[in-house]
C-alpha cells in the first residue's frame, strides 16, 4: 500500500493574505434576467482559450448568484473601468444590496443572451455556461464567449492588498 505524506494544513487567513498580493482586474459578473437577476464582484476571472474563446470564473456555491447561474446557464463578465468602483462595491454587497437591487445606480443594457451588461465597462464578455467544475466550496465556471465589447480610452479598476487601485498605483477608497 502506498503511503501518502501528510502535509500541514495552511491557515486560511494566511492564504487569504497571500492572495491579496495578487493584483487583479475587478469584474462584475451579471446573471439572470429582469427581476430575477443578481451578480457578484470577482477578481477570479481568467481567459482559458482563444481557439474557442472562453473564460474561467470562480464562484462560491454558497453565493446567492449560484442558483441563478445554474438556472440560466449564461453570464456576463463586465471588466470595470477605474471610475466604476461603486459598482464593484454594490455587487460585493458592501452596502447590503442583494439581487436586482445591485443594479441600481448604474446604467445597464441587455445582451443577445438576455444577460445585463454595464454601460461604459472596460470590456464586456457575453458568455454561455459550457462546463462547471466543483472544487470544495467553489464552482469553476467555464463560459464560451458569444460576444465582446471593449473600450480603449479608459483605465481598469484593480484590486490589490485589500484596496481598489488604478494603474498609477494610487490607492482608492477601501471597501
Amino acid at each position: 500500500m502506498l503511503e501518502v505524506a501528510t502535509r500541514p494544513v495552511v491557515d486560511q487567513s494566511a492564504f487569504k493574505l497571500s492572495m491579496r498580493h495578487l493584483a487583479g482586474a475587478v469584474s462584475v459578473i451579471t446573471v439572470g434576467e429582469r427581476e430575477d437577476r443578481t451578480g457578484f464582484t470577482a477578481t477570479s476571472v481568467s481567459s482559458l482559450s482563444a481557439d474557442q474563446p472562453s473564460v474561467i470564473v470562480s464562484l462560491n456555491r454558497g453565493s446567492s448568484s449560484w442558483p441563478v447561474v445554474e438556472r440560466y446557464r449564461r453570464f456576463c463578465v463586465n471588466v470595470l473601468a477605474a471610475n466604476q468602483q461603486h459598482v464593484a462595491q454594490a455587487f460585493a454587497g458592501f452596502d447590503g444590496r442583494r439581487g436586482n437591487e445591485r443594479y441600481r445606480d448604474a446604467q445597464w443594457y441587455s445582451l443577445s443572451t438576455g444577460t445585463s451588461a454595464l454601460k461604459d465597462a472596460l470590456t464586456v464578455l457575453d458568455c454561455e455556461l459550457e462546463t462547471v467544475l466543483n472544487h470544495h466550496s467553489h464552482a469553476i465556471l467555464i463560459g464560451r464567449v458569444c460576444a465582446i465589447e471593449t473600450r480603449e480610452d479608459v483605465e481598469p479598476l484593480l484590486y490589490w492588498r485589500g484596496s481598489y487601485r488604478r494603474l498609477s498605483g494610487e490607492a482608492a477608497i477601501r471597501p
